[in-house]
Formats: C-alpha cells, structure tokens, sequence
C-alpha cells in the first residue's frame, strides 16, 4: 500500500512539492547564514517526494537546534506548518483523502520543527 500511494502521491502533486521545497533549499543555500535552513529543506524535500511508510522522529537536538528551531519557527515555520494542518484537514473530508492528509500532518510537525528531527 506505501507504493501505490507514493505513486498516487507523486501524480497528484507530490513531484512539485518536492520542486518546490528543493527550490526553496537553493535560494537558502546562497547566503552563509542559510545554508542550515537549505539544508533542513532538501530533508523536507526528500521526505515530502515519498511520504508513505516514513515517520518522522522529533527532538534530539542540542542548545543551536533548538536556537535555529526558533529562528525557524519565527521566520517562516509557523506559516508553513499552518498551511500543511490546513491542507490536512481538507483532504480528511473525504475518505480518499484521509491518508493523503495523515502525510500532511507529518510535514506539518516537520515544517514547524525541522532541526533534529530524523525521517524513518
């Protein structure tokens, strides 16, 4: 079942989010004082191209992980999170949708807090 619904998930958008969050890494990465923030982008990146049959472990960072958390958090995280809840809960209006939401909600734990969280 975690294949077909990648495969579902990659036709359906999964293949431009992953663009798009890959993008977003890049324009990160120019600048010096980005580049930890590029890089938990490309981590939500891979997560976010196929979803099924990962899970995502949080915590397990240190004093900078939880600084570059809060930065996150203040910058942009909060938005994106909002954004993945809000998806989420209109894709479990219907049955169909119901895991495609779950995905949503796991990158919504991930795009609030990305330092330190390891994808299984």
């Amino acid at each position: 079942m975690n294949v077909l619904g990648n495969i579902i998930w990659l036709v359906f958008g999964g293949i431009l989010a992953a663009i798009a969050w890959f993008l977003a890494g890049l324009i990160l990465c120019i600048t010096i004082i980005g580049i930890p923030f590029g890089l938990q982008c490309f981590k939500i990146a891979q997560f976010v191209l196929l979803p099924f049959g990962k899970d995502i472990e949080l915590g397990n960072f240190g004093v900078g992980g939880l600084l570059l958390n809060i930065l996150w958090i203040l910058l942009f995280g909060w938005e994106l999170a909002v954004g993945h809840l809000v998806i989420g809960l209109l894709l479990c209006l219907t049955v169909l949708g119901i895991p495609f939401g779950i995905q949503h909600f796991k990158f919504a734990q991930l795009a609030f807090i990305p330092f330190g969280a390891k994808i299984r």
